[in-house]
């Protein structure tokens, strides 16, 4: 079946002319019409410029005029990344019926090789969760088992790429917001280094923090995805003139000569099963030949305060400028300035977002402002010389991605610290902009999928992508049954 192929079995696959992108479509259309009523990744599916797109692929195929390998395949785009003349809603009812009036970067990169958008995912409300409960559009369900949540706030997009509904996915990752998905979905997720791919077009949660990054079944469509994606972009300026040498052909899951790193304190309070599963997979590429030794990063416990400090700081200021005037939602229960700003912002806004913007607010106020946010900068430096020294000693560091398996959809919705906690192996990465990935490996004794976490040097994507491979070698690939 067409949509159990990867981006490299589809590129073959229309090379040989066994296929046609409109043939490619079609399927995934299809299927999402069929399945996603029950898991609800989509918040928009792009049909008409899906199909439009496909025809233009396959006529500048069939003329030789292809614009690479990838030319007619459709790929799902997180909808806090913008897609000219589509809804960009970031999941909120603020946005809902905002279109974008330009491309981003990403989607740029995309179309100059012939990738299609299929359709924008569903995630938590301005990226700001980890289980996609607060979307304004509804929750969406973790294909494996549809009472409980996908992960988040790229639920949606590792949940489409989870149950087939598209080949592979955009999302962002802020606070692990990629990895965690991919974990909880059975999918790999790759978060790059910090200005590794173009923010221009990602609507801004915590700027210093956000990274846009990719979802597929394997991890050599991963990196497909990312290498087309990465790249400098004067637009934005943290974006790095940096050299992408992870595509495909490139990767390797020799082990031998490679150092890896195991923190004591990610292993501290996780899950029997996905303790055994990742320790399973750190002894096979001991096997492989990788040298494993122990490391220490002794500030993992301060992340968690520092991260939400940071973010929610970054956040207040970023979410301003949705006041009811330029676009967006606009209160019509107003008689003077100060009304239209407070109503349109407590109209639009669900919980977890208004929690957000008060907390960074605070923090920012005057008075506090050294007490919490300039404090939490001085413990970001901290963890970033942490990494820096860890990375001295190896070549990457493994560890598992969550403390457990997918929880149950309204499990932690009443307790946002439980909610937060659930961050704590993924955040320090955006805090020191390090590359990370998530790659299967295996199921717990319920059947929920278990995910490792791969970390690397700055700029280093291809050797974390060369670890993930020779895990991926050794797990067995797992599906829901949808």
């Amino acid at each position: 079946m067409l949509i159990e192929k990867t981006i490299i079995e589809l590129s073959k696959m229309l090379k040989s002319g066994e296929t046609t992108s409109v043939e490619i479509v079609k399927a995934y259309l299809d299927r999402i019409a069929k399945i996603d009523k029950e898991i609800n990744s989509y918040i928009s599916v792009t049909d008409s410029l899906a199909l439009n797109l496909a025809e233009e692929s396959d006529k500048r195929r069939s003329e030789g005029k292809e614009l690479s390998e990838y030319d007619g395949i459709p790929i799902a785009i997180k909808d806090n990344i913008h897609v000219k003349g589509e809804k960009t809603t970031c999941a909120s009812k603020i946005l809902e019926n905002f279109v974008s009036p330009y491309d981003s970067g990403s989607y740029e990169n995309m179309k100059s090789v012939g990738f299609i958008v299929i359709g924008k995912t569903n995630l938590d409300e301005f990226a700001m969760g980890s289980s996609t409960e607060s979307s304004f559009f509804g929750i969406t369900k973790n294909p494996y088992d549809k009472s409980r949540v996908p992960g988040g706030s790229s639920g949606g997009s590792a949940a489409a790429v989870s149950a087939n509904l598209a080949p592979a996915s955009l999302g962002s990752d802020t606070g692990g917001s990629i990895r965690q998905p991919a974990a909880f979905c059975g999918v790999v997720g790759i978060k790059p280094t910090y200005g590794r791919v173009s923010r221009f077009g990602l609507t801004a949660f915590a700027s210093s923090l956000d990274q846009i990054g990719t979802f597929a079944n394997t991890v050599d469509d991963a990196a497909a995805l990312l290498s087309v994606i990465s790249g400098y972009d004067k637009r934005d300026s943290t974006s790095i003139d940096a050299e992408i040498d992870f595509a495909p052909e490139s990767l390797s899951s020799d082990m031998a000569g490679k150092t890896i790193g195991v923190p004591d304190e990610y292993f501290q309070g996780i899950s029997d099963d996905v303790n055994s599963a990742v320790k399973k997979q750190i002894e096979n590429l001991k096997n492989a030949g990788a040298t494993i030794v122990p490391i220490s990063l002794k500030l993992t416990e301060y992340a968690i305060p520092i991260y939400y400090l940071i973010a929610t700081a970054e956040a207040s200021s970023n979410l301003a400028r949705y006041d009811g005037v330029r676009y967006g939602t606009r209160s019509e229960n107003v008689t003077n300035l100060s009304e239209l700003y407070e109503n349109s912002r407590s109209e639009g806004f669900g919980k977890e977002v208004k929690r957000r913007i008060i907390l960074g607010t605070y923090s920012l106020s005057s008075g506090y402002y050294d007490a919490y946010y300039n404090q939490a900068l001085k413990g970001r430096a901290l963890i970033i010389e942490d990494f820096k020294e860890a990375f001295s000693k190896v070549d990457a560091i493994v560890t598992p991605v969550t403390t457990t398996t997918a929880f149950k959809i309204g499990e932690m919705v009443s307790d946002p610290l439980e909610m937060y906690m659930s961050d704590i192996l993924t955040i320090s990465a955006n805090l020191a902009g390090i590359p990370g990935i998530s790659v299967p490996v295996g199921l717990d004794k319920t059947g929920l999928p278990i995910g490792m976490q791969v970390l690397g040097k700055l700029f280093d994507e291809k050797t974390i992508l060369n670890v993930a491979k020779a895990i991926e070698e050794n797990c067995e690939s797992n599906s829901p049954k949808l």
